[in-house]
């Protein structure tokens, strides 16, 4: 296309995103990019790694554009490392959840392709099935001594002061593969590019952290393969220090213990980890003041547990509402708007409004916008939406209606644009011919002083057709015999929405990244035999 009038040929050429480090080591070349345990690495030095990293993944491995490269492991600077890596030589980093079986990881090896994989020695079964099922796995990389392959440290020592040319990438290059959590079926591989990925940092330093700079940290208390890790690319993108604790296991003391000591200005994560965060002891003793943004994701918190946080945080309470398929980007709730007291203008509930450069609209089945107030599904677009599923065109059909990302989750809109949400649609149960939505039942039931946590679910009912059952885990110091929560609820909504039957158990299965998971609760009550209809 020929330039008319001075305006210069279109393009799609944009910045390849491990150039958000290379700047952060030209700005700050000493400063501190990364801290693990009691070891940190400069900008600098981060810089260097991940230049002979990527020298040897191209000369030595055969690595290039548009190869995929499968990584297992927990966090550790390692992993971080290679996801710069691999962009820098314009592969595909498709991180797994470290969790999970060696089957299922070595399902992701088959369904993205991978070419390569960076395995933790800590994991010789999944490098092992990953290798048995997948042929076109050419190589392992461990990280730590392990037998299945070479180490990730002596390879970068061997290709130490080299470089290769980073690879020109175009807006719609995939960048990362973000495997969805999978809580519904298999996890499909949502196709992140460089151009989508360029959007996302700039506008979750504009909307969940404005402000934060060189001067900052962030400390990661989640699994760096989804959210963290991009909230930490985030920080790369404007010198900002990473923390990372020495354990694998979520330890709040710990936790609180790195933000009294590092200043730790922002983090990221999802309401349970929050509400673990505030109710422990460590919140009362250390200096945490030094917090401007605690930004959490992943799903609404409730109202009981927002409050708590507020009480022991202030106003740093940062939500935002978006799916791993729009990287977090379609609303946000910012400190300003996050109010402790229940008053007249306060908007309870609420996920926010639409991120810059985003655009919600609640439609019905039809794909047609419903008006003010109405319930219906959640539906985005904007340059943050996903370039749809791998190999997947029944899940994108799925996905995508008239050119709108239809998020599966059901909602409305008030008259000034916040968006509230009110659950999944596969949440969502009909009892006696009126759509239940369990999430009203739940922000209410937590009111109570003796509950912790709940999950209400529609099981089969041969009268109504389905029933809720609430289960609840209660608090320290509450026996599940002295609570009573049917007259508790009477008061606070419709009889048809009462549960049938509450259940106590002692704790919740949650997800690998801290989410309360249906589906498990789903299989544990089959498990227990309490899906049945009550007699």
């Amino acid at each position: 296309m020929s330039a008319a009038g001075g305006v210069a040929p279109s393009t799609t050429r944009v910045m390849n995103l491990s150039h958000f480090l290379t700047q952060a080591a030209r700005r700050d070349p000493d400063g501190i990019g990364f801290v693990w345990g009691e070891k940190t690495w400069s900008w600098a030095r981060m810089e260097a790694r991940v230049n002979a990293m990527a020298h040897a993944l191209a000369t030595e491995f055969g690595v290039s554009k548009g190869d995929r490269i499968l990584v297992q492991s927990a966090n550790c600077n390692q992993m971080f490392e290679s996801m710069f890596a691999c962009f820098r030589v314009g592969a595909v980093w498709v991180p797994t959840n470290f969790r999970q079986t060696p089957d299922e990881v070595a399902w992701l090896a088959q369904a993205s392709g991978a070419r390569g994989m960076i395995c933790s020695a800590a994991f010789p079964e999944h490098a092992r099935t990953c290798k048995e099922a997948s042929p076109a796995l050419d190589f392992v990389i461990a990280i730590g001594e392990a037998p299945f392959g070479e180490g990730y440290d002596e390879i970068v020592a061997r290709h130490e002061g080299r470089a290769v040319k980073t690879a020109a990438v175009d807006r719609d290059d995939p960048c990362w593969f973000f495997f969805t959590s999978g809580t519904t079926g298999r996890p499909k591989a949502a196709v992140l590019t460089h151009g989508q990925m360029g959007f996302v940092v700039t506008n979750h330093l504009c909307d969940l952290m404005p402000g934060t700079g060189p001067g900052d940290a962030s400390i990661v208390v989640a699994p760096l393969s989804h959210g963290a890790g991009v909230h930490q690319l985030v920080q790369v993108a404007h010198g900002v220090k990473t923390i990372l604790s020495a354990s694998d296991k979520f330890e709040a003391g710990a936790i609180w213990s790195l933000i009294e000591r590092w200043r730790v200005t922002n983090l990221f994560t999802v309401p349970t980890i929050l509400k673990m965060l505030v109710e422990d002891p460590a919140v009362a003793r250390v200096d945490h003041s030094s917090l401007r943004y605690v930004i959490y994701a992943g799903a609404p918190m409730y109202r009981a547990d927002q409050k708590r946080a507020l009480e022991a945080l202030g106003t740093v309470l940062v939500q935002y509402f978006g799916l791993g398929e729009v990287t977090g980007n379609i609303t946000v709730l910012p400190p300003a708007l996050h109010s402790l007291e229940d008053g007249p203008h306060t908007r309870i509930g609420t996920c926010g409004f639409e991120r810059t450069g985003m655009q919600v609209e609640i439609q019905d089945d039809k794909g047609e916008e419903v008006a003010a107030g109405e319930t219906g599904e959640i539906c985005v677009v904007g340059p943050a939406v996903f370039a749809g599923y791998y190999d997947n065109p029944e899940a994108n059909a799925k996905a995508f209606r008239n050119g709108w990302f239809r998020t599966g989750d059901l909602g409305h809109m008030d008259e000034n644009g916040f968006v509230y949400i009110t659950g999944r649609a596969s949440d969502m149960y009909i009892s006696g011919g009126s759509n239940i939505y369990p999430r009203e039942i739940e922000e209410k039931i937590l009111l109570h002083p003796g509950i912790s946590e709940v999950a209400v679910l529609g099981v089969p009912d041969p009268v109504w057709g389905e029933v809720g059952v609430a289960v609840c885990v209660p608090r320290d110091g509450f026996l599940p015999a002295d609570i009573d929560l049917r007259p508790w609820l009477e008061e606070r909504i419709a009889r048809y929405k009462m549960p049938k039957r509450f259940v106590f158990w002692s704790e919740m299965p949650k997800s690998a990244y801290g989410k309360i998971a249906k589906k498990l609760i789903r299989e544990e009550l089959a498990k227990r035999g309490e899906l049945e209809p009550a007699a």
